[in-house]
């Protein structure tokens, strides 16, 4: 009987740290899930006729912020590729979310005519592995 008992109690502390590693598991990929919340934010100035900074590069897969602002006027912010297509108001911050499926250089524009040089008014996002 004492045997049986001990098994009892042998097989239940082995089941309980089994549990406490898995749990552990858990925490770790909650505290993974939390980091991934907060994701990483550019800034991004636009005005007459050229976007700061003119280059930015990210991950695939990585989440990012792009938060945008205009020294000057409205501009647009535009790339099919990566799913982006807002305004920028002068006097007002723009966050716009990003996550990347894809590799590669992608070319973002301004779509609001500001003068003269508005067709050169772009900026390459260039996602890596």
């Amino acid at each position: 009987m004492k045997t049986m008992f001990k098994n009892k109690l042998l097989n239940t502390m082995l089941f309980a740290a089994t549990c406490g590693i898995a749990l552990t598991a858990v925490a770790t990929k909650t505290n993974l899930a939390r980091a991934n919340d907060n994701p990483k934010v550019i800034e991004i100035t636009a005005k007459k006729f050229e976007f700061t900074p003119s280059e930015i590069t990210i991950k695939k897969g990585e989440p990012v912020i792009l938060r945008l602002t205009s020294a000057d006027r409205v501009h647009g912010f535009m790339s099919k590729p990566l799913k982006i297509d807002t305004d920028i108001a002068d006097g007002k911050t723009t966050d716009v979310a990003v996550n990347p499926d894809t590799a590669g250089a992608f070319t973002v524009i301004c779509d609001h005519y500001c003068g003269t040089g508005h067709g050169n008014m772009k900026m390459k996002v260039t996602v890596v592995e």
